[in-house]
């Protein structure tokens, strides 16, 4: 029951509403926010000459074109809040121009939410005072049009401040104007017109100050006149300063600043007032949007800094997949500058959105390749990285367990076998056969163990424990040792010694450098099976010793010259891989050498073959002589 009551209530004042909209002496015009007519009292229709039913639904002609910018100054005051009443002219539906007074307010639900606008209107007293206002103030509206057009022109925002500021004495006859920021509790003079430079950035207390005291009041503007309000900031400093019209800009529903106008020489009237609202409503939005463009820069830039500075390739795609945006990562990865690409199709190909895909591009590089779709604008962005290493370590680790199992599996095979033989066949075998058998078994065993060695030896490398220790010793010496018994191992190699007599102490770890040399000579024999000549020679060189280890065997090729000394690695040169081998040898070689402060690197030698350059420091201690090594050992 009480929900009927109230119905009836709710019908009762609609009805009541209605009527006392229709008996108003005043035209009551309600438009909704496209400004389409919901509304239109008899007294309307009277003033204005139009009936409410041709009107309804439809924008009424009743504003001059002149008056169109004051209307809309007046609806964005409305919106934001309040109430604005001024005197103005609307057309009649004969022509006539009619000096009416308006107040429009806006029509809002309940929450809050606007539906529309309320304009009352009445006509004004025709008397010369009158005129003489309403055509100064369409004049100066008309200037504020331009003004604030001009002003959202500028995007720079200390402009901006300086312009609106010089506006404010144009439109008001103010002596200068000055604008100040709200920040926190202060008050900063950021722009200004007809004032000393010296005062710009000049500092106050908000709560004491005019602003304050309007913003307690909520009202949009303020007039303070005599001596005692007149000290806000340094105003005062302006000769013959009698009056002071304040009024609040608001970007974004919150005050921002302030705009002062002030006077020494003439006094403002109420629309100076009405002038210096409207100035600081549009000087909000200009605030605003220079202050969003100042923002979008500063975000564009700092996307920008990213987006070149990336170590990924980015690509960005418009709708019909051309590039647009190709980031200096994106050139250095494929190959193609941005020049020879924007306005075409990417040099490869893309993934769905959402999924991955991995490509190889025509030089070799492997690329990981992202897609994402931008909704708002239909525009791709690509990401992709390089992963040749992580590939190439990929293939190398397949091979290490493909040739760790071959090598391993090799003397197994044989050492089983023998074994098996061995256990199966002991008494029908000779002495000799036997003899034969466990010789063969053990020099198996022996492969196998210092194939063990190198695989623990990489590992140790890798894990940054390279087993070397810091010592003075002599190079000459560990050469002898390391080619005293080379004679024996091939019937094809001559190899020769150079050593000079004067050759100084190194500074390392002699065991780690017998390791080296015998994995340097164990490669000259390796890779030059036709033979020929295996040359060891050392020099002193500014403060280090150069080893070199010479072949003439089928040598390395350019591009494999640095990767040979990465684990799991072979070069592809030619033959080479079918030599066997896990890949272990020259990345150990060059750790313990690195170990010891000291580098190998790969050549060409000079007719063919390989050159290994081994270089460590000179020992900083006493002179250490030894007796020259020079000579040729041949075999075969």
């Amino acid at each position: 029951m009480e929900s009927d009551h109230r119905d009836e209530w709710d019908t009762e004042d609609d009805g009541l509403a209605k009527a006392v909209v229709a008996a108003a002496a005043n035209a009551i015009v309600a438009l909704d926010r496209d400004l389409s007519v919901l509304s239109w009292n008899p007294a309307a229709e009277r003033l204005f000459g139009w009936p409410a039913a041709e009107l309804l639904g439809r924008r009424a002609p009743l504003v001059p074109s002149e008056l169109m910018a004051e209307h809309n100054a007046v609806l964005e005051r409305v919106r934001n809040g309040g109430q604005v009443s001024l005197r103005t002219k609307r057309f009649r539906r004969d022509g006539q121009l009619l000096d009416v007074q308006v107040d429009t307010s806006a029509l809002r639900t309940e929450s809050g939410t606007l539906l529309g606008y309320v304009s009352v209107y009445h006509l004004t007293e025709e008397d010369e005072a009158a005129r003489s206002r309403v055509v100064r103030r369409a004049r100066l509206v008309r200037r504020l049009t331009d003004v604030v057009g001009d002003i959202n022109a500028e995007l720079d925002l200390p402009v901006v401040l300086d312009r609106i500021a010089a506006s404010l004495t144009e439109l008001t006859g103010a002596d200068a104007g000055g604008f100040v920021l709200i920040e926190g509790d202060r008050l900063r003079l950021v722009g200004s017109h007809q004032l000393p430079d010296s005062i710009r950035g000049a500092t106050a207390d908000l709560g004491s100050s005019l602003v304050g005291k309007l913003l307690r009041t909520g009202k949009p503007v303020m007039l303070e006149t005599g001596h005692d309000g007149l000290q806000d900031l340094i105003w005062a400093k302006l000769d013959g300063l009698h009056t002071i019209a304040v009024g609040i800009a608001a970007v974004g529903g919150r005050p921002y600043g302030a705009l002062y106008a002030l006077f020494a020489k003439r006094k403002p009237g109420h629309l100076e007032l009405e002038l210096l609202e409207l100035l600081a409503g549009h000087a909000g939005i200009a605030v605003a949007n220079a202050t969003a463009y100042q923002d979008a820069v500063r975000q564009r830039a700092h996307e920008r800094a990213v987006f070149d500075a990336s170590a990924d390739g980015i690509a960005v795609l418009d709708g019909t997949g051309c590039v647009i945006q190709w980031n200096p990562a994106a050139a250095e990865l494929t190959g193609f500058p941005a020049d020879e690409v924007i306005g075409g199709p990417p040099p490869f190909a893309l993934p769905l959105p959402g999924e991955k895909l991995t490509i190889q591009l025509p030089s070799g590089r492997w690329l990981d390749v992202l897609c994402a779709e931008i909704d708002e604008t239909g525009e791709i962005v690509v990401d992709f990285r390089d992963i040749t290493r992580a590939k190439e370590l990929e293939e190398a680790k397949d091979l290490f367990l493909a040739t760790t199992s071959h090598e391993l599996r090799t003397p197994i095979t044989v050492v089983r076998g023998f074994a098996s033989t061995l256990d199966a066949r002991w008494d029908k075998m000779s002495d000799t056969e036997r003899r034969s058998a466990v010789h063969t078994i053990a020099e198996r065993a022996k492969s196998l163990g210092q194939l063990i060695d190198h695989l623990l030896l990489g590992a140790r490398a890798g894990a940054a424990e390279p087993p070397v220790r810091s010592e003075r010793f002599d190079l000459a010496e560990r050469v002898h040792a390391a080619t005293l018994g080379l004679p024996v191992l091939s019937d094809r190699h001559r190899v020769e010694v150079t050593i000079p007599e004067d050759l100084p102490a190194v500074h390392g770890d002699a065991l780690a450098t017998d390791i080296l040399l015998g994995q340097l000579l164990e490669n000259a024999f390796k890779y030059s099976p036709d033979g020929g000549l295996i040359r060891v020679e050392a020099w002193p060189e500014d403060d280090s010793v150069v080893l070199v280890v010479d072949d003439e065997g089928i040598g390395i090729r350019p591009a494999d010259r640095e990767r040979v000394f990465e684990r799991f690695v072979q070069g592809d040169s030619g033959d080479r891989r079918r030599f066997g081998g896990v890949g272990l040898g020259l990345y150990i070689v060059r750790s313990l050498a690195r170990a010891q402060g000291g580098e190998v690197t790969a050549l060409a030698r000079p007719g063919g073959g390989t050159r290994m350059r081994f270089v460590l420091r000179v020992d900083a201690g006493e002179p250490h002589y030894r007796s020259g090594l020079t000579g040729a050992v041949t075999d075969g």
